[in-house]
């Protein structure tokens, strides 16, 4: 028998990864055999969605994480007897941006209490840790290369970035001293996402697709010639279950390991918008610059060269055209992702 906890699970990624674990019904930890799960404990300060909240398996814990980890207010009895804690929540890139001292409680400071709260256990569960591409970046005297990859040296350029780095290290460190097995897992931009758009600056990578497909416009706040790098929403979940399930050995090491991305320019985003939907549907984006969004998507990779996680059986999503097609799939009543 397997428990689980999620940090951030009321989010997009953490619901459906609840999901994906409630219709598994088992979990294979770190090399081992699949084991069935016995409990899953979403943790946030929003409300699950009720069918989570109605599965007997699931326990709900609602409020702020730093808070809730406090020593004072039991701190480590809410991850009682987990082998596997996902810890997804965190304060997004242009709120981290916006409001420093938000980004510093919520990824770093919530961060601390979550690892101090996972050694305190004395179990050393698994702990996969969402962490961002944005802990790349370039600079003067360290000039961001064409393609990262597992060897290139972090080196952020927004707050939500360098939380993200510092969140890696501790990782890594209370890794190396035996407290836990940690695994680090950059992500890149998620799309299409579902849903209302969120304060992250990537977040129009999903809604110049999902806003036109409503019949809405949608603001793309760079120009057409910028390329990002991306990854379904099923790529993401499978990158994380991956991180889970690993060996120790096939993992590969304590530092970071790079998701797989695909590599797009947004006129080519909207070409391929055009392609499935219609030049009707593609015209609803309204192409308005916005200089410090624009900033930090270029401070961030496009490029990545994933190895280790290839070793790994990851892969990129194999085109764009697939994403969109699988975004309308599970918008469809009763439509829902697949591991």
């Amino acid at each position: 028998m397997v428990d689980v906890v999620i940090t951030g699970g009321a989010g997009f990624l953490g619901s459906r990864l609840a999901r994906e674990l409630l219709a598994a019904g088992s979990l294979d930890v770190a090399g081992a055999a699949p084991r069935p799960l016995s409990g899953l404990t979403l943790i946030d300060q929003a409300a699950v969605p009720p069918d989570l909240a109605a599965d007997e398996r699931v326990t709900v814990i609602q409020g702020d994480l730093g808070q809730l980890l406090d020593p004072a207010a039991g701190g480590p009895e809410i991850l009682a007897g987990a082998e596997v804690v996902f810890h997804l929540a965190a304060a997004v890139s242009g709120e981290c941006e916006a409001d420093f001292d938000l980004g510093v409680r919520a990824n770093l400071r919530a961060t601390e209490a979550l690892l101090a709260s996972c050694r305190a256990l004395g179990t050393s569960p698994v702990v996969v840790f969402s962490s961002s591409l944005a802990v790349f970046g370039g600079s003067e005297d360290l000039p961001l290369p064409e393609v990262v990859d597992d060897e290139t040296r972090p080196n952020p350029q927004t707050s939500y970035g360098a939380q993200k780095a510092m969140g890696e290290q501790l990782l890594a460190d209370y890794t190396r001293k035996g407290f836990l097995r940690g695994r680090a897992l950059r992500l890149v931009s998620v799309s299409v996402r579902p849903g209302r758009p969120n304060a992250a600056a990537s977040g129009f990578m999903s809604g110049v697709i999902r806003e036109p497909l409503a019949g809405q416009h949608a603001i793309c706040p760079v120009t057409p010639e910028t390329e990002v790098a991306l990854a379904s929403p099923a790529k993401a979940i499978a990158g994380l279950w991956c991180a889970a399930a690993a060996s120790d050995q096939a993992w590969g090491g304590r530092s970071a390991v790079n998701l797989p991305a695909l590599t797009i320019s947004l006129a080519d985003m909207a070409t391929a918008l055009a392609r499935i939907a219609g030049p009707e549907v593609s015209a609803l984006i309204d192409w308005v610059p916005d200089p410090e969004i624009a900033r930090m998507v270029a401070s961030w990779p496009a490029r990545v060269r994933a190895e280790r996680a290839a070793r790994l059986g990851l892969t990129p999503d194999p085109d764009f055209d697939s994403i969109i097609r699988m975004h309308l799939a599970e918008s469809r009543p009763g439509g829902n992702g697949s591991r």
